[in-house]
């Protein structure tokens, strides 16, 4: 198992980062780069307990899919994805939001599994890990700068 763990301060409140962190089409925006766009489930919106969502992307040259169960969600302080089917041997993403006095504090805790045993873990090693923690960063900044010029405007 692989974990990558990500803190960033976002200066706006618990709220609207937590609705933006689940928002379909934040995610798409943040995620231009490998073309990811929902395709079944929740397509549009917020996500919530219980829902699933499909997505398609661009990685490596190829295009792959991955659906997502909401397993577990406190509205503001946390929600957890986990993998149904995908490429992943397994794949566990928990959101943590906590009020500080700049704003949020936002917190992945990732966790994941790759397959195809020795050939996995060395892809994984040396090049899955790097891209999975710029991926999730760009990401963060995304919501990071939403959340924050959406806070300005309140």
């Amino acid at each position: 198992m692989t974990t990558i763990h990500l803190t960033t301060n976002i200066k706006a409140p618990i709220q609207l980062v937590f609705d933006l962190s689940r928002d379909i089409s934040v995610h798409e925006a943040s995620t231009s780069n490998t073309r990811e766009k929902a395709i079944a489930g929740v397509t549009s919106g917020k996500i919530n307990l219980g829902e699933t969502v499909t997505w398609r992307a661009k990685h490596f040259g190829i295009y792959l899919t991955h659906t997502s169960l909401i397993t577990a969600f406190e509205s503001p302080t946390y929600f957890v994805d986990e993998m149904t089917e995908g490429a992943f041997k397994s794949l566990h993403h928990e959101h943590l939001f906590k009020e500080v006095d700049s704003g949020t504090e936002m917190t992945d805790i990732f966790n994941y599994e790759v397959p195809y045993s020795i050939f996995g873990k060395l892809f994984n090693y040396f090049i899955l890990k790097s891209y999975l923690t710029k991926f999730l960063l760009e990401r963060n900044k995304h919501i990071k700068s939403s959340a924050e010029s959406l806070a300005l405007k309140n």
